[in-house]
C-alpha cells in the first residue's frame, strides 16, 4: 500500500515539474514585458492589438509595441495551461504542440479576447457530448487559427456593434463546437503526412466563413502589417528559449543527451507523440534544438524576426515533441530555399521565411520517404502556400497547414504507391 502511494506522489510531483516548465517560458514573457516596457504602454498596446483586425499577416509587434506583445502571448498561453492544471490533465506532445503553438500565434493573431468564444464553444461540445474535456483541449487549441474570425466579425464588417459582437461570439463558439469531430476525419485526407492537421481543418472552415461572408457582399482584405526595429531583439529572446529548452531537457534526461538520437530514427508521422515514447527530457532537448536549427535558417536567409517569423519558429519549437526532429525537417528548409531562389519568390521575404518554417508540418514525408521527398515537398509547398490563402481569404492563420494539407495528400498516395519507407511510424 505504501509503496502504491509513494509511487501515485512521484508521478503527481513529476507532472508538477512538468507543468512548471510549460509555464516557464510565458511567465518569462510577461516578466520581460513589463521589464521593457511601462504598465502603462502595456495596456495601450494590449487595447490597440485586441481592436486591430487579425487577418494575415498582422504583427502584434508592429500594432502593440514589444512589451505588450510580450504579455499577450504570455497571458493567452498562460489561460490555456492553467485550463489544462484545473482539470487533471496530463502533458503530452499533441498537448504541448497545441500550447506552444498558441505561445507562437499570439505573436499574430491570437489575443487574450478573441480565443475565449472557440474555447467556450469547445466547453460546451465536451458537455454536449458527455466527454471529458481533455479529449477535446488539443483540436480547441489549435483551432485558435480562426481566432481572426472573431475580431473580423465582432469589428470590421462596418456592422452596428449590437449585432456583430453576439455574432462574433456566436461564430467562436460553433467554431470550438464543431472542431473536434471534423478533425478525425480531415486526417484521413492526407493520410497523417500533414502535422498541421487542425491548420487544414480550420482552413476548410475559413474558407467556408469566408465565402459566406463574400456571399451577403462583406469585403475581406488580406493585410501585410509587419515590424523591422525589434529584430534583434526577439532573436536573442528565442535564442534565449531554444537553450532554456535544451538546459531542462539535459537535468531532466538524468544530465545527458543519451537516447535522443533515437528521436530521429521515427518518421514523425501524425499523431506521433515523443513525449510518451522517448521521454519530457529528451523532448525538451528536441525542442531547443529545433529552435535553434530555425533561427540559424532565419539568419542564413537574411530573413528579419519579425511577429509572424517568431510564431514560426516558436511553431517549430512547439511540434518538436510532436513529429518534427532536425532529420525529417531539414530537408524541407532546403526544398522551400531551393524553389525561393529558382522562382520569382525573395528567399528573405517574410513569405518565404514562414513557408519555411511552417512548412516543416510536412517533416513526416521526409520522415518516411527520405531527404529526396522531402525536399520535393518543400519545393511544392512554397507554390501552393503562395496561392491558397486567397481561398480563406487569410481568416486562418495556419495558412501553411492548409496547404501542407494539398501538398501531403497529393504526395502521400504516390509515394505509398511507388516508394517504401524508410522509417516507419512505431
Amino acid at each position: 500500500m505504501k509503496e502504491t502511494i509513494n509511487k501515485s506522489q512521484l508521478i503527481f510531483s513529476e507532472e508538477k515539474l512538468n507543468y512548471i516548465v510549460l509555464s516557464s517560458v510565458p511567465i518569462l514573457l510577461i516578466l520581460l514585458g513589463f521589464i521593457i516596457d511601462k504598465p502603462r504602454e502595456i495596456f495601450e498596446g494590449l487595447y490597440k492589438i485586441i481592436l486591430c483586425q487579425d487577418v494575415l499577416l498582422v504583427d502584434y509587434l508592429a500594432v502593440g509595441g514589444v512589451g505588450a506583445t510580450l504579455v499577450n502571448a504570455g497571458l493567452t498561453t498562460l489561460f490555456c495551461i492553467i485550463i489544462m492544471y484545473v482539470n487533471n490533465i496530463t502533458i503530452t506532445g499533441p498537448l504541448i504542440a497545441a500550447v506552444i503553438t498558441v505561445l507562437g500565434f499570439s505573436f499574430m493573431g491570437k489575443n487574450i479576447v478573441n480565443v475565449w468564444p472557440i474555447f467556450i464553444g469547445g466547453y460546451l461540445y465536451a458537455k454536449f457530448k458527455k466527454i471529458e474535456l481533455k479529449n477535446v483541449l488539443v483540436p480547441v487549441f489549435f483551432v485558435t487559427t480562426l481566432a481572426p474570425v472573431v475580431t473580423e466579425i465582432g469589428l470590421g464588417l462596418d456592422l452596428d456593434y449590437m449585432i456583430s459582437i453576439p455574432l462574433a461570439i456566436f461564430t467562436g463558439i460553433i467554431i470550438g463546437f464543431i472542431v473536434t469531430p471534423m478533425a478525425g476525419h480531415m486526417s484521413k485526407f492526407h493520410d497523417g503526412y500533414n502535422l498541421y492537421n487542425i491548420g487544414f481543418t480550420g482552413g476548410v472552415i475559413g474558407t467556408i466563413i469566408a465565402s459566406l461572408l463574400r456571399g451577403f457582399g462583406f469585403v475581406i482584405q488580406t493585410q501585410s502589417t509587419l515590424s523591422t526595429e525589434y529584430s534583434i531583439h526577439m532573436r536573442n529572446l528565442l535564442i534565449i528559449i531554444s537553450l532554456l529548452y535544451i538546459i531542462i531537457g539535459y537535468f531532466m534526461n538524468r544530465n545527458s543527451f543519451n537516447g535522443y538520437s533515437n528521436i530521429f530514427k521515427h518518421s514523425g508521422r501524425f499523431l506521433s507523440d515523443f513525449i510518451d515514447r522517448f521521454g519530457f527530457g529528451l523532448a525538451l532537448i528536441n525542442m531547443g534544438i529545433m529552435g535553434l536549427i530555425s533561427i540559424l535558417y532565419v539568419i542564413l536567409a537574411k530573413g528579419v524576426f519579425n511577429g509572424p517569423v517568431v510564431a514560426g519558429i516558436i511553431t517549430v519549437i512547439a511540434f518538436s515533441p510532436f513529429g518534427k526532429n532536425p532529420v525529417n525537417s531539414i530537408p524541407i528548409f532546403i526544398g522551400v530555399y531551393i524553389a525561393a531562389s529558382l522562382k520569382v519568390f525573395d528567399v528573405s521575404s517574410t513569405s518565404m521565411i514562414i513557408a519555411a518554417l511552417f512548412g516543416t508540418t510536412l517533416a513526416p514525408i521526409a520522415g518516411a520517404y527520405g531527404t529526396i521527398a522531402g525536399i520535393f515537398a518543400g519545393f511544392l509547398h512554397v507554390s501552393v502556400v503562395s496561392n491558397i490563402i486567397g481561398v480563406h481569404g487569410g481568416l486562418s492563420l495556419y495558412n501553411n497547414g492548409f496547404s501542407g494539407g494539398v501538398v501531403a495528400a497529393i504526395m502521400a498516395p504516390i509515394l505509398n504507391t511507388f516508394f517504401k519507407r524508410k522509417r516507419e511510424e512505431d
